[in-house]
């Protein structure tokens, strides 16, 4: 059973092939093509955290390509009441033929996928946000950055920083990460990452220094400071991170023709000026388009996948 938790769990050649088939997706519905390829099966989705982006493009993506999307709150269910998260897994798996989770403990998500029958994607967890960085290459890809950019993180070391690492390391291309004293990558998944590229030619560069990273980058790409669940550490992060918001005086070090990603929803103000903002929304509003068409991708993929199995 394959399932989409973390990007560290697929060769390049299998992102490739969820790429292609997001792009022949989202081809087919710019031009009005009716494609059901899941016709006649369902999602269940499952949030532990909230969110607007997730649920829209899972939701929206499911019906696209002919499933029953099924939205189920951790309120709604019996795991916000104590059931075990193995118990759900052996429940609803046997119901449904592919679930989303997005919650918090990355362990949760892999309990879950240990025992369920159906495969699980990834909507986010406090480790990695696999689905995110799907649409982000893709949006990348599609504004010919190239196969080997430059790209430069500023920020937290949080679950997005992770999922960057895990695609640069696996896809070969030149990654910098500039992160304040205390809130770097943890080491662990450094050193995956440093295993990884030796196979695929990646460089991976650690600073605290955001000028830094940015330096003739092709991509720069930011998120919020203080993620779901740390909203208690909200005051010491904003001046911890002070000198880590992305400006357009820090994109100007960046190649002329580079482009700014951020996943979702940004603080402005924090993580990024307004004017750095607008001045990039094209390339921030394709890559939150981009959620519903990657994701698309990665059902398909799983569903031939499950066939091959059979």
């Amino acid at each position: 059973m394959r399932h989409f938790l973390s990007l560290k769990d697929y060769e390049k050649s299998e992102i490739l092939e969820i790429l292609s088939l997001a792009r022949d997706i989202k081809r087919d519905l710019k031009a009005n093509k009716s494609t059901r390829p899941l016709a006649g099966k369902s999602l269940a989705m499952i949030f532990e955290k909230s969110s607007t982006r997730t649920r829209v493009s899972f939701e929206v993506g499911a019906a696209q390509l002919g499933m029953r999307p099924i939205f189920l709150s951790s309120r709604d269910i019996q795991l916000g009441r104590g059931e075990p998260m193995k118990d759900t897994a052996r429940v609803i798996s046997r119901m449904v033929d592919m679930v989303m989770i997005r919650t918090f403990a990355h362990s949760r998500l892999e309990e879950f996928a240990a025992y369920s029958s159906a495969p699980v994607i990834n909507g986010l967890s406090d480790d990695f946000h696999p689905a995110q960085l799907m649409a982000d290459y893709m949006t990348m890809r599609e504004l010919g950055c190239g196969d080997r950019p430059i790209v430069a993180w500023v920020g937290d070391g949080n679950n997005m920083a992770n999922s960057w690492l895990m695609l640069a390391s696996k896809m070969g291309f030149e990654l910098r990460v500039a992160a304040p004293k205390g809130y770097e990558i943890a080491q662990k998944w450094v050193e995956l990452a440093k295993d990884f590229a030796l196979k695929s030619g990646a460089k991976l560069y650690f600073y605290n220094d955001p000028i830094k990273a940015v330096q003739d980058a092709n991509v720069v790409a930011t998120d919020v400071w203080t993620s779901m669940g740390r909203e208690e550490e909200n005051e010491k992060r904003l001046k911890d991170f002070g000198g880590f918001g992305v400006t357009s005086e820090l994109m100007s070090r960046a190649d002329r023709k580079a482009i700014l990603l951020h996943c979702l929803p940004a603080h402005r103000g924090e993580e990024i000026t307004d004017e750095a903002f607008e001045s990039h929304a094209d390339s921030i509003f394709l890559e939150a388009e981009n959620r519903l068409h990657a994701q698309k991708g990665v059902m398909v993929w799983l569903s031939d996948a499950q066939k091959r199995q059979s």
